[in-house]
């Protein structure tokens, strides 16, 4: 009976301070979903049928960095789309070259409508050389029924990136 009378009186002291907390929940979740609005209306969202920030995204070793937005828009039959990629690629990495300094690389890759055989292309590639500062980029793809990028870093007189973070994915078709 004690215990019956202390979780029913818990439950009570729970369900008032959910009272008391719910209106600044509220102002919060309002403040948020005002700031992401005004974000993603910055980046150009309302001519797309589908828009997301993403990132950040980190090379292994966070010396480099990307994020940015996405948006897709479709034809009126939903048979083709046009992918718009924008972003800023950050150079985390304060060493000097002699003391293995790097510079910050990104890395698209997209998968076409009709690939079935699981075919990635290179979308685009940025590389940015700067500790302290970022590039900003852009670029578009049709017919595109997925996005993903990658962060690495890359020696400066190279080609080949290192250093770098997982493939993650910014769109699928399926996700919309």
């Amino acid at each position: 009976m004690m215990k019956k009378m202390a979780t029913g009186l818990l439950a009570l002291a729970a369900t008032g301070a959910l009272a008391f907390a719910t209106p600044a929940t509220a102002s919060a979740a309002t403040s948020a979903t005002t700031t992401a609005a005004a974000t993603t209306a910055a980046a150009g969202s309302s001519d797309y049928d589908y828009s997301e920030n993403w990132g950040s995204y980190f090379s292994s070793n966070h010396k480099a960095k990307a994020r940015g937005w996405i948006g897709v828009e479709w034809d009126k039959y939903q048979k083709w789309n046009s992918v718009r990629v924008k972003g800023s690629l950050y150079d985390l990495d304060h060493r000097t070259y002699k003391q293995g300094g790097k510079c910050a690389y990104v890395k698209f890759a997209v998968h076409h409508f009709g690939d079935h055989d699981g075919q990635w292309y290179d979308g685009k590639s940025y590389t940015y050389c700067g500790a302290g500062g970022a590039k900003q980029f852009q670029f578009s793809k049709n017919r595109v029924d997925s996005v993903r990028v990658k962060v690495c870093q890359i020696p400066l007189h190279s080609s080949s990136p290192t250093r770098c973070g997982d493939w993650e994915y910014l769109y699928t078709a399926e996700s919309e």
